[in-house]
């Protein structure tokens, strides 16, 4: 980092680098929205990941809606070469990533605890203020939810990326040893000492790594993390704990990039506390909804299932929406709607796995098209074999778009074209806008409604394509 901050202050040093990951194909909305909501300057993406530079602080860094985790950038460089070294080389290169330039971890660490420390006096200001009589039924649920999220992701992070017993080995070499009842007073520790921005040495941390393409097949994430969890230890005297450290260190190494990182919040921005009901992935919607452009409207959502209705319904309650979006049971090929009534429509049409669609798309868009307006837009979530059917033909043997690879988090996995190799620090402008140009000319109308986007995406083991359409000219006028 190129700035040390000094003391506390309402925001993080001008110039703090962060990067988000992101899932396959988001990389457009994500870059919008740090641009559009954190005036976020330098904005650049790799496949599953978006870096930027801001002055924005927590508060607004927790509202991002397309991100999946953020990160706190620590070194991003060129990845190491591995055809024509051996094991200890890259070792060796691992290590220089800490010994090289130890003031750029510190500088980062220094910006990490006044992040946090800037927060846990805003939320202790905030519980403070807030008068108890007035808690919300249900907050002790949620409250609940978001503890065992954590935990879960806290488990799922230790078993696929943790460091390995090596390590605390090593501390013992070094005579760190720490006692049960030491680890418990950790524990005891209060928020403010956690981020002590006056010493740096007393830190716990732990690892987590991921290594994908060539390096994958020379080095593991275990390896990776005992190497660098050793060298931080020598260099900065913290001690590892893999349960519940102060900080976590998150390192991807790839055939394109290495970067390292720091997590600024435990539970991942995707997980909405107001979600009881899972359903479509959060970013996903919510990239949907922006590409609707939607203005102040009166809110309807409509279902023929009871279940999808009541998931809906806690959902609306958890989130106080109950009172502004009206839930109607309803079939999407019959809609108790007056033609041309609707603005916008925004839908996740079922892929046939769970609810049953078929071949009834066309119908389905028809309904859509006889609510909607002239110049109504309509966003759709389609699987590719409701583009096939749209399309009244076979589903194209490339994709639709150049848009590879998939979430970067750990324990996922990597997938990228030689365009976004090439793409690593390029504005979203060209590379973009080239993909969706393509995706757009295998589009046909559907009667009146013009394909204006068209976003290739990932939901995990499958694909999906987020399409939108605006209605050109009334039928039968």
């Amino acid at each position: 980092m190129a700035v040390v901050p000094g003391g506390p202050r309402s925001r993080p040093a001008a110039g703090a680098q962060f990067f988000c990951t992101a899932g396959r194909g988001l990389e457009p909305f994500l870059m919008r929205e740090v641009r559009e909501r954190l005036a976020a300057t330098q904005v650049e993406y790799i496949s599953g990941k978006v870096f930027f530079t801001t002055c924005s602080d927590l508060n607004m860094l927790k509202q991002l809606k397309s991100a999946e985790r953020l990160f706190l950038l620590i070194k991003k460089q060129l990845p190491f070469p591995v055809s024509s070294v051996s094991k200890g080389k890259i070792f060796n290169e691992l290590q220089r990533l800490i010994n090289d330039d130890p003031e750029s971890w510190m500088n980062a660490i220094s910006i990490w605890k006044n992040l946090l420390e800037l927060d846990a006096k805003k939320e202790k200001l905030s519980h403070k203020n807030a008068n108890p009589l007035k808690r919300k039924v249900g907050e002790d649920d949620i409250t609940a939810k978001k503890l065992k999220t954590e935990q879960i992701q806290e488990l799922q992070e230790t078993k696929e990326c943790q460091l390995e017993k090596q390590i605390e080995e090593k501390i013992l070499e070094q005579g760190n040893f720490i006692t049960e009842e030491e680890k418990f007073q950790e524990l005891q520790n209060d928020v403010t000492e956690a981020v002590d921005t006056r010493n740096q040495t007393n830190l716990t941390f732990r690892v987590s790594c991921r290594c994908s393409g060539a390096i994958s097949k020379t080095l593991t994430a275990q390896e990776v993390g005992r190497v660098i969890g050793i060298a931080l230890m020598k260099q900065f005297g913290w001690k590892a704990d893999l349960r519940n450290p102060n900080l976590e260190i998150f390192i991807h190494l790839s055939d394109i990039y290495s970067v390292l990182g720091i997590p600024v919040f435990r539970v991942p921005l995707a997980c909405r506390a107001y979600i009881k009901t899972a359903g479509l992935r959060s970013t996903i919607a919510w990239a949907m909804a922006s590409l609707a452009e939607i203005k102040d409207v009166y809110y309807m959502g409509a279902d023929v299932s009871d279940s999808q209705l009541s998931g809906a319904y806690d959902n609306l309650k958890a989130a106080g929406l109950k009172d502004k979006i009206e839930l109607l049971k309803v079939s999407v090929i019959e809609l108790p709607l007056p033609s041309e009534s609707v603005d916008i429509i925004i839908s996740d049409i079922p892929f046939g796995k769970k609810f049953k669609l078929g071949k009834d798309i066309k119908r389905t868009l028809q309904e859509m098209e006889r609510v909607l307006r002239v110049g109504g837009t309509i966003v759709l979530l389609l699987s590719e074999d409701h583009h096939r059917h749209l399309k009244g033909g076979e589903a194209s043997s490339g994709p639709l778009n150049s848009q590879g690879g998939h979430t970067e988090e750990p324990g996922g996995e990597e997938c990228l074209t030689p365009a976004e190799k090439a793409a690593v620090s390029e504005p979203v402008s060209s590379s973009f806008a080239a993909s969706n140009q393509e995706c757009l000319d295998r589009m046909p109308p559907l009667g009146s409604l013009v394909p204006v986007d068209c976003y290739r995406v990932s939901l995990g083991k499958t694909d999906a394509l987020i399409s939108k359409y605006k209605k050109s000219y009334s039928p039968g006028r």
